[in-house]
């Protein structure tokens, strides 16, 4: 009986309270891209903000700095990716029953 009243009650709560006019979808990718760009961001600043004086490691730090602001491609997501089917699994021997 407890189950089905917290069922009840988060359902109406959820009913009351549910954002109305928000396109989640859209909202989780827009936060998710920021998220990568300060990320990013806040990586290329600390590749650049260490002292270097070879010639040696400053070119380490733009090739780092030019890599790490490449925008990754999502073209297909993982999921789409198929490598190999699944296989099928021999049959049950008959002694096994």
């Amino acid at each position: 009986m407890f189950l089905l009243r917290s069922a009840f009650w988060l359902t109406v709560a959820f009913i009351l309270l549910a954002p109305r006019d928000v396109d989640l979808r859209h909202e989780a990718e827009s936060l998710s891209s920021r998220a990568v760009t300060a990320g990013q961001e806040l990586i290329v600043a600390q590749i650049l903000a260490s002292d270097c004086t070879s010639l040696e490691c400053v070119g380490s730090k733009a090739v780092l700095a030019a890599v790490t602001t490449k925008r990754p491609s999502v073209d297909r997501p993982m999921q789409d990716i198929s490598i190999t089917p699944v296989p099928i699994p021999r049959p049950r021997p008959d002694w096994m029953g």
